[in-house]
């Protein structure tokens, strides 16, 4: 044969392979090799939508466009901390990308406030697989981001109980603190709140409500549920040490424009616990209900004594999702508290309208369920139930 020719397929070559994959079928089945797990498959949305972040990211960051760490505040106890921040781009320059903290007011800096529409809050480019590094206390994490340019890690490490911070930096953008809440182990009451409806008036159809309340409305035109402030301001002084959660289905995009209004209507602070809409690794969306179940069931895991109070309202899933949990925890649950909605927001909301919106409670203990129409009904009704 001359160098170079061919070589001729024999026709040995399909019994060859043959004869090997059944070698490596008995190896395997003897258990003496072993597969690489399978990579997970992406639902054809959640790959679509990679394909455009993709896109963007490499756009933008041709235009100069930077990495800026946008952080959630955490909660832990002695031992751990849940860090949670996102990792987005955006344009160079100081100032661009405000702290989730409260706005300075016109008062305050001399200039007339700035009309901040909430469509602005997903004009945004996540950053995926970026590297993070996490420093608390004296323990350091890398982590990347996921898909959506998020962290969500437990850092073991011990801090002492109070409001800490925790630095989280990446490269190409300046390090951020963290606000984190350690829970004193000693405390045994903790709140859980939801905030459309019940913190904040809606008064719209819930397919609505998204898109009106995260695309059009101005930030500073949201108005609070009367009373409501008051009532967790009461419930914290109370109960000295007590955490506040709050637990809603809206999305991480919008938690710096909630962080403020909470803080402009002086609720207390404390953790968001938010979703990320848009298509999910398995399915088109998330669903809502199963997010609240799931951090329910989290905060009974995380904090084994605490007892909860689970504020919520009428008007759709809430009262249905609470007792669940406390069927499924009755030991985590101190009482339920719901506000009831007036027959035109149960309307909009998609419920049944309820005439009777007088105050009333039922049961004791986990089993204690209170309604009021507004913070001072349920107020009254706390004071009697020996939870104010």
């Amino acid at each position: 044969m001359c160098p170079g020719a061919p070589v001729r397929n024999s026709g040995h070559e399909p019994f060859k392979i043959h004869r090997r994959r059944a070698a490596f079928r008995r190896l395997w089945q003897a258990g003496r090799v072993s597969l690489p797990p399978a990579a997970p498959v992406l639902h054809r949305a959640a790959r679509a939508e990679d394909a455009v972040r993709g896109m963007l990211e490499r756009r933008m960051r041709r235009r100069g466009w930077r990495a800026t760490i946008v952080p959630y505040t955490g909660y832990g106890a002695p031992g751990w901390v849940r860090v949670m921040g996102r990792v987005l781009l955006s344009r160079p320059g100081p100032g661009d990308t405000p702290p989730p903290g409260p706005e300075p007011t016109a008062a305050a800096n001399g200039k007339k406030a700035k009309i901040v529409r909430g469509w602005r809050s997903f004009a945004t480019v996540a950053v995926n697989a970026a590297e993070v590094e996490i420093e608390a206390g004296d323990q350091r994490r890398v982590l990347r981001t996921d898909r959506g340019g998020f962290i969500d890690a437990r850092v073991e490490v011990d801090l002492p109980p109070g409001w800490q911070t925790v630095l989280i930096s990446t490269a190409g953008a300046k390090p951020v603190q963290v606000p984190v809440r350690i829970v004193d182990p000693a405390v045994t009451f903790g709140i859980v709140s939801d905030i459309d409806d019940t913190v904040m008036v809606t008064a719209l159809p819930r397919p609505l409500l998204a898109a009106w309340n995260t695309f059009v409305l101005d930030e500073h035109a949201r108005a609070a549920v009367p009373g409501m402030a008051v009532l967790y301001e009461r419930l914290v002084t109370a109960h000295p040490g007590a955490p506040v959660l709050y637990l809603s289905t809206g999305a991480w995009n919008v938690a710096p424009t909630l962080t403020r209004f909470l803080s402009r209507h002086l609720y207390p602070a404390g953790p968001l616990l938010l979703t990320d809409w848009g298509p999910q690794t398995d399915r088109w969306f998330r669903s809502g209900q199963e997010h609240k179940r799931a951090s329910l069931r989290r905060l009974a895991a995380e904090f084994p004594t605490v007892k909860w109070l689970l504020i919520g309202d009428d008007g759709q899933h809430d009262p249905e999702i609470y007792a669940e949990f406390v069927r499924e925890h009755p030991d985590n649950v101190a009482a339920v508290a719901i506000r009831r909605l007036s027959p035109t927001q149960a309307v909009l909301a998609g419920a049944l309208p309820i005439h009777d919106n007088s105050p009333r409670s039922r049961g004791t203990g986990a089993q204690r369920w209170l309604w009021a129409p507004d913070g001072a009904g349920l107020s009254r009704l706390m004071r009697e139930a020996g939870l104010l």
